[in-house]
């Protein structure tokens, strides 16, 4: 029995998708069929951003204090949702459980964080260039946002996205990951508060993200994914002389310098690296060690990752879930695999796996020792649980190595000398440099890379500047005429001291 497609979202309407095409979505652990979702085409993106077009103009003037009072309203109804939404967002991305119930906090933090920021920060006064002059700056939305997040972290993403942006006076359209769209159009029912048109939402594969980046009621794209695809939305919408907000991949770097606590900076790393299966933009794919404690580092991590349990993210103590596709873990086979051929040893895993009664898409934890600065995992995003472990001869040569990438999303150290630490941070490029507490994210803080990693940040002031555009105001409350105007020959030349 075929399964109803999922409504879209549209002028604050819940209508059937006129797209004919489908797309199937799949528990990624038991390959259950969870629901159909439309693969929206140009129709539906169309009515998507003409009701977007329509409802701007409106939500840009609403008072800063009403529009705060229902960000926090939505930010209500997320945390009241909490259940349902973690539990639909676990079952379509394969992230343990407990993870995706932090994960629905940090998206009701999002909301509530703009609600209150988004009326302290509206322009500033510049000092006049002549008397009886004002000036000043104002902020304005660009006015329509593409948001577009991916399969990893798909409300938190999202959630970046459009609460900043909503607070700066855009309205949004929406497109959820296509392998998981159902956590979002289910989060889509908190927004009932908001205006219609304010936030739209379509469903659909790449095609559909193709056709809202190149959309003429389109005025930004923000969106975050790979390297190459934010190659191909930049150039498209840079044609277009839109603006884009990119935050793309990264192979991040963590060093664990000779003073660390071990019994921490192993249990750092393996979490840092094997949070979400390793599908996480920031996780620590570089691994570099000091030479010092690279044998001991190396031993108690294949002892603590051998401890973890992979298996149904629904189940209460499941550490490690599966990957999203099929295709993606073959891909991170094939990178193992080719990592190895370049010499590095494989202590741990390296395969795809099957849990007792499971039929997903599992790849085992996979630790990788001796690999050579500048092999495979040093310069390719594994997007996958693998611990690939370098060693430095000393600290220099670990920041060195460290900061050796075209990339430069994140980067961690563990030390205790805060010297050292200090010296790291100013010489390796990097959006965020966490020291000794690894991913921690605030929302207060903006979030972005540096070189392949991204254009333009999220969260914090910056976050929410992406969004807006300054114009300056120049104001002279008294109106004459002025001596630099035509006729030049009227005009008196200043006097140059004598020649």
């Amino acid at each position: 029995m075929a399964m109803k497609r999922s409504r879209i979202l549209i002028g604050g309407r819940w209508v059937e998708p006129r797209a004919r095409a489908s797309l199937e979505i799949r528990n990624p652990a038991t390959l259950a069929r969870l629901g159909t979702v439309a693969d929206c085409g140009r129709q539906d993106v169309d009515a998507a951003a003409a009701a977007a077009r329509g409802a701007q103009n409106a939500w840009w003037r609403i008072p800063g204090v009403e529009k705060a009072k229902l960000l926090r309203e939505v930010g209500a109804r997320i945390r009241k949702d909490e259940r349902g939404l973690s539990r639909l967002m676990a079952l379509e991305t394969g992230k343990p459980l407990c993870e995706a119930i932090d994960c629905i906090d940090w998206v009701a933090a999002c909301f509530e964080y703009y609600a209150e920021v988004s009326r302290s920060g509206h322009g500033n006064s510049v000092p006049p260039v002549a008397p009886h002059q004002i000036n000043f700056t104002i902020k304005e939305p660009y006015g329509v946002v593409a948001a577009i997040a991916p399969f990893n972290f798909p409300l938190l993403l999202m959630a970046w996205k459009v609460a900043p942006a909503l607070a700066a006076g855009n309205a949004a359209v929406c497109k959820p990951p296509h392998q998981n769209p159902l956590s979002t159009l289910r989060l889509a029912r908190c927004f009932d508060v908001l205006p219609p048109g304010v936030v739209n939402v379509v469903t659909g594969g790449p095609g559909t993200g193709r056709l809202l980046v190149v959309h003429p009621q389109v005025d930004m794209v923000a969106f975050t994914g790979s390297t190459a695809a934010g190659r191909d939305i930049a150039a498209a919408a840079g044609r277009r002389l839109k603006k884009v907000n990119l935050e793309l991949g990264g192979i991040d770097p963590f060093i664990v310098f000779a003073d660390a606590d071990l019994d921490v900076a192993v249990r750092g790393v393996a979490w840092a690296r094997l949070l979400n299966a390793g599908q996480v933009c920031t996780s620590s794919k570089r691994i570099i060690l000091v030479e010092p404690i690279a044998e001991e580092f190396t031993r108690r991590l294949l002892a603590h990752v051998k401890t973890l349990r992979v298996g149904d993210p629904m189940r209460r103590g499941t550490d490690i879930g599966p990957l999203i596709s099929a295709r993606a873990a073959a891909k991170v086979e094939r990178q193992v695999a080719a990592a190895v051929r370049q010499g590095a040893r494989l202590l741990l895993g390296g395969r795809r796996m099957r849990p007792p009664g499971l039929k997903g898409h599992f790849f085992e934890p996979t630790i990788l020792a001796r690999v050579r600065h500048g092999s495979l995992p040093t310069t390719e995003e594994i997007f996958g649980p693998v611990l690939a472990l370098t060693v430095a001869r000393d600290a220099d040569e670990a920041i060195r190595m460290a900061n050796d990438s075209a990339y430069g999303l994140g980067a961690c150290v563990y030390t205790n000398d805060l010297k050292l630490a200090m010296r790291a941070m100013e010489n390796v490029k990097a959006g965020t440099f966490w020291i000794n507490d690894p991913l921690t994210d605030n929302e207060a803080a903006p979030f972005g890379g540096m070189r392949l990693s991204g254009i333009g940040r999220e969260l914090g002031m910056e976050g929410l500047d992406a969004y807006r555009e300054p114009k300056h105001v120049h104001l002279d409350y008294v109106m004459e005429a002025k001596p630099y105007w035509y006729p030049y020959q009227n005009r008196v030349p200043p006097s140059h001291g004598g020649h």
